[in-house]
């Protein structure tokens, strides 16, 4: 994310760690900026911050995109801005984005 950006408002940690996150993984500036602005505008829709909010609520604003009839691509960036967000830099394996879920045993499976 551009200094000149960075510099020019006050940034919440969660923010500054989100970059530094985009950074390790090799994200490209643009790349970086629209994960950023994906993740203002859910805390905008919900008028909270985003580590306050559920998976519920995050899946029910993925719904609301799509039933708005946002192109694919807006939808995409949204989605994997807030994959990255949440599975990155909060550390919730979330079901919404593919997280580990609850599995038998391979041995268990085939019982």
């Amino acid at each position: 994310m551009s200094r000149k950006r960075m510099s020019s408002k006050r940034i919440s940690p969660q923010r500054i760690r989100m970059i530094e996150d985009m950074t390790l993984a090799g994200l490209a500036e643009g790349t970086q900026e629209q994960y950023v602005r994906a993740v203002w505008q859910l805390a905008a829709y919900y008028r909270r911050a985003p580590d306050q909010l559920s998976e519920e609520e995050v899946r029910r604003y993925l719904l609301e995109l799509r039933q708005r009839g946002v192109a694919r691509g807006t939808f995409q960036i949204a989605r994997y801005g807030l994959q990255f967000f949440f599975r990155h830099t909060l550390g919730r394996a979330w079901a919404l984005f593919g997280g580990k879920k609850d599995r038998c045993a391979p041995a268990e499976a085939a019982a």
